[in-house]
């Protein structure tokens, strides 16, 4: 069974393969609502798409084993690229090569994830 490593939370839990990423965390007790740098997390505990794929509020950043993660859905694609709304356009910038959202991920082998990545809306990838 594949192992995912919570960095934020110092937490690992075992998954079956091909498991949602959203889901089992859930089921462990990780926060994965984190809001727009922690302001409005208890908000978006409630007010989420519920694993639709386009409010963006589960996004998590897979620093090892990105190969284990599914390929990026259609939706994924939509929320980080084109959804002004959505906090995930705003994080995705300068992370497009290990930002996912966890509600449309399913995972098929070890990886590492990091919860809640921030925003950064002044840093240099943000203007480029």
């Amino acid at each position: 069974m594949p192992t995912v490593n919570f960095v934020n939370e110092k937490k690992q839990i075992e998954v079956p393969a091909g498991a949602n990423l959203r889901v089992e965390a859930m089921k462990a007790g990780i926060k994965l609502y984190g809001g727009l740098n922690g302001v409005g997390a208890g908000l978006n505990e409630v007010f989420n798409c519920h694993g639709l794929g386009h409010c963006g509020t589960c996004r998590v950043k897979i620093t090892k084993g990105m190969e284990n993660a599914s390929p990026m859905s259609m939706m994924e694609k939509v929320t980080f690229k084109y959804n002004p709304l959505g906090p995930a356009l705003f994080a995705y910038i300068g992370n497009e090569d290990t930002m996912r959202l966890a509600c449309c991920t399913r995972v098929e082998g070890d990886m590492t994830v990091e919860t809640k990545p921030p925003l950064n809306l002044t840093g240099e990838n943000f203007f480029s």
